[in-house]
């Protein structure tokens, strides 16, 4: 969630680091603050607020420390204050530290340190760190961090300077992202790849334990137990202009058009049964092994967990393979029966969600195969994870998920089409049509996307709307989930996704002329169904919006408004149905006067609990 960057190089720190901290405003943050080493000096400025409340304070007090830590913070412990603001400093003024994650034992760590003399000046859990590495210090900064990170339990990724060992930042992970980039007398360190991108393509993911050393000569490598780490940097193949909006007044609208090619770069060609089964083979999971899977779970959450439901209804119609859908939080808690015949399938698109992580480590825990979709190479998940298949979305920089969900969609439809090849469970002519149907997803998202006017037309009509119930059928029942989510996320309204049959189970109770129903019809045996389902809100007063092909007759019938989509098979029909149910959020959080691309409250990557 929050956000962390670090220079050590010949120019001024603040350059490098205050525009990195803007171009990591997307994962969410309440304040904001700056340690520069200048003099012999830690210099150090915080900020409740936006970056731009930071950077005023900052133009009437240059620093010019060419060696500094900068970051965004997501309140956990401790309101939105600037004494709550990071980086925090120790009781000397000799360290400045700079925290991602929550130390679940700070109250704990905080009352033995207070007992031997330290004062606090935050109601954070971050600043038992830097007392810590202030009571272990001997004159090794390494050392000293160290020492105080084998004390603390939690998750974290943490950057520190000394004012003793001016040239040099020091860093460590465990369960927080952090990566290292490399530059010509200069390196980097950041939450985030976008943070760094201007300045390097050259980048090193630190893995789990493992710690870093910044100087202008080079990165070391070690683990936490002090074992040295050898690595070849990853050259990142996207640059700045994939993140920025390329014109559009959003990310989120760049986005949601991006998605044709999103789409057809996660395909990559796979729609012909042998490429299909290369791809497979390659992914680390071995073909004898998914060929005996008697189970699938799936484990994720938000977005990805709506993903891993449309994941469900294809491996079990697809595959023959009773399939379970986890929400992250409660898998990694509850007590799941797992064994080498169980598939688990972790979807995430940071690689980066905590419960998400923490579930794929329980599984493995238990012996069972893990399969990561992930849209972020190196990430945490991935690594944790016996095989992967990335999505090819690119950078997503708005909160509210669009493209990642769409390419997830389609990861999960080829997984299910060759699980239910390698166990034959599915005839090659089902799966010709299906893989067929993949295969024309990018022509038509294009001709959904063609119908955003008619979709700010919607949103015009039924912005007085005080509720919204979204409903769906079978593979679309996600779709309603996930079109409700995202009206909530970005245009803060109440909405709620239901099973059009549930709503005779209560939820009709609701029904009168102030509610729309946004009703998502699709091909397959519950069409008729879900005609039935609307004319039962119509009879109570609610207002129709239907999700339907352009020449679907039945639907026009008992709408008040269609939003036309292409007719496709319905197994594929989520990655569709869902781009209206996206441009509607996006039109009516426009139309209400909303952040779209930072939504209050959220942030792009939960890192933490």
């Amino acid at each position: 969630m929050c956000g962390i960057i670090g220079y050590v190089g010949p120019r001024p720190a603040i350059e490098v680091i205050l525009p990195g901290l803007r171009r990591l405003e997307y994962r969410g943050y309440d304040s904001a603050g700056v340690a520069v080493l200048e003099g012999g000096e830690l210099q150090y400025d915080r900020a409740p607020g936006r970056l731009s409340v930071l950077e005023g304070l900052l133009a009437g007090r240059p620093r010019e420390g060419t060696v500094g830590v900068g970051h965004t913070r997501w309140a956990t412990h401790g309101e939105p204050t600037e004494a709550n603001a990071h980086p925090h400093l120790d009781c000397t003024g000799r360290f400045a530290l700079v925290h991602n994650g929550i130390i679940e034992n700070h109250a704990v760590l905080k009352d033995r340190l207070v007992r031997e003399g330290h004062r606090f000046g935050s109601y954070t859990d971050t600043e038992v760190i830097v007392h810590l590495v202030e009571s272990s210090y001997r004159g090794d900064l390494e050392a000293a961090l160290r020492a105080a990170l084998d004390e603390v339990e939690g998750s974290f990724a943490v950057a520190v300077l000394c004012r003793d060992e001016p040239d040099r930042i020091v860093a460590a992970r465990r369960n927080s992202p952090l990566i290292v980039g490399l530059g010509d007398g200069a390196q980097y360190l950041a939450s985030d790849v976008p943070a760094i991108l201007p300045y390097t393509r050259k980048v090193l993911y630190l893995e789990e334990e493992e710690m870093a050393t910044l100087t202008r000569e080079g990165v070391a490598l070690r683990r936490l137990d002090g074992t040295a780490v050898h690595r070849t940097p990853t050259t990142v193949d996207w640059d700045m202009e994939a993140a920025e909006k390329g014109g559009y007044p959003h990310f989120m609208l760049k986005e949601i058009h991006e998605q044709p090619e999103a789409v057809r770069a996660t395909i990559g060609g796979k729609t012909d049964r042998s490429r299909l089964r290369r791809l497979f083979g390659g992914l680390g999971i071995e073909a004898e092994t998914l060929q005996h899977v008697e189970r699938v779970v799936v484990v994720a959450c938000g977005t990805a967990w709506h993903a891993g439901l449309v994941g469900k209804c294809a491996i079990e119609d697809l595959a023959g393979i009773p399939t379970q859908c986890e929400i992250a939080s409660e898998f990694r808690y509850g007590a799941p029966v797992l064994g080498r015949d169980t598939l688990v399938v972790a979807v995430t698109q940071s690689g980066e969600t905590a419960d998400t992580l923490a579930g794929v480590r329980r599984a493995r825990e238990a012996g069972a195969p893990v399969l990561a979709v992930c849209n972020v190479l190196g990430s945490s998940v991935p690594r944790a994870s016996e095989g992967v298949f990335y999505t090819h979305a690119g950078p997503e920089i708005g909160v509210a998920s669009t493209k990642a969900y769409t390419t997830q969609l389609v990861a999960m439809t080829l997984l299910a089409t060759y699980l239910g090849l390698q166990r034959g469970t599915l005839d090659r002519q089902r799966a010709g049509r299906v893989l067929r149907a993949v295969g024309g997803l990018p022509g038509a998202l294009r001709e959904a996307l063609a119908a955003d006017a008619m979709v700010q037309e919607c949103a015009r009509r039924f912005q007085d709307s005080r509720t919204f119930f979204y409903i769906g059928r079978r593979y679309n029942l996600p779709t309603a989930f996930e079109g409700a989510l995202k009206i909530k996320e970005i245009a803060y309204l109440h909405a709620e996704g239901y099973g059009a049959g549930e709503m005779k189970h209560g939820p009709i109770a609701l029904v009168d002329p102030g509610l729309t129903a946004v009703a998502v019809f699709s091909e397959g045996a519950t069409h008729d169904k879900m005609r039935s389902n609307v004319e039962e809100i119509r009879a109570r007063g609610g207002r129709v919006v239907a999700v339907a092909p352009a020449d679907d007759a039945e639907a026009a019938r008992v709408a008040d408004f269609v939003l036309p989509v292409p007719r496709v098979d319905e197994v594929v029909s989520p990655v569709v149905n869902v781009v209206p149910l996206q441009l509607l959020a996006y039109h009516m959080a426009v139309l209400g006067g909303r952040d779209v691309d930072r939504p209050r409250n959220l942030a792009k990557s939960v890192t933490v609990e």
